[in-house]
C-alpha cells in the first residue's frame, strides 16, 4: 500500500529548501561582500567593524582606507592580490564579487 505525504510536509520541505536561496539572492551586495571576506579572509584579517586581526601583519579591513583608495582595490581583487603580508595567499574574485566586496569595504571604513 502506498502512503501519501501530507501536503504540509511537502510545503515545509519546500520552504526550508527555497527560502535560504531566496534570502541569499535578496541580500545586499555589501552583505554578500561581507560573507565573501569572512569566508576567504577572516583567518588573518579582522573583517568587521571591530576586533583585532588574528594575524599581526594583516590590517583590519575597516582601516584599509588609511592606506588605499577602496575603489582602487577593485583591480587587485579582480586580477589577483599577491601582495599584502608575506604569507598571504593570492585571491582572484569574479567581477560581481569584486563589486560586492568594495561595497562592503566602503561601508565599514573608519575615518
Amino acid at each position: 500500500m502506498r502512503r501519501q505525504v501530507p501536503y504540509y510536509l511537502v510545503a515545509l520541505l519546500a520552504m526550508t529548501t527555497i527560502l535560504p536561496v531566496l534570502a541569499e539572492e535578496r541580500a545586499t551586495p555589501a552583505a554578500r561582500g561581507e560573507s565573501l571576506l569572512t569566508a576567504n579572509c577572516a583567518r588573518c584579517h579582522a573583517v568587521g567593524r571591530t576586533g583585532v586581526s588574528p594575524h599581526q601583519a594583516a590590517p583590519p579591513f575597516r582601516t584599509l582606507s588609511r592606506k588605499y583608495k577602496i575603489e582602487g582595490l577593485a583591480e587587485a581583487l579582480a586580477e589577483g592580490i599577491s601582495t599584502g603580508h608575506p604569507d598571504m595567499p593570492e585571491f582572484v574574485f569574479p567581477p560581481e564579487d569584486v563589486g560586492a566586496i568594495i561595497d562592503y569595504l566602503k561601508s565599514i571604513q573608519q575615518q
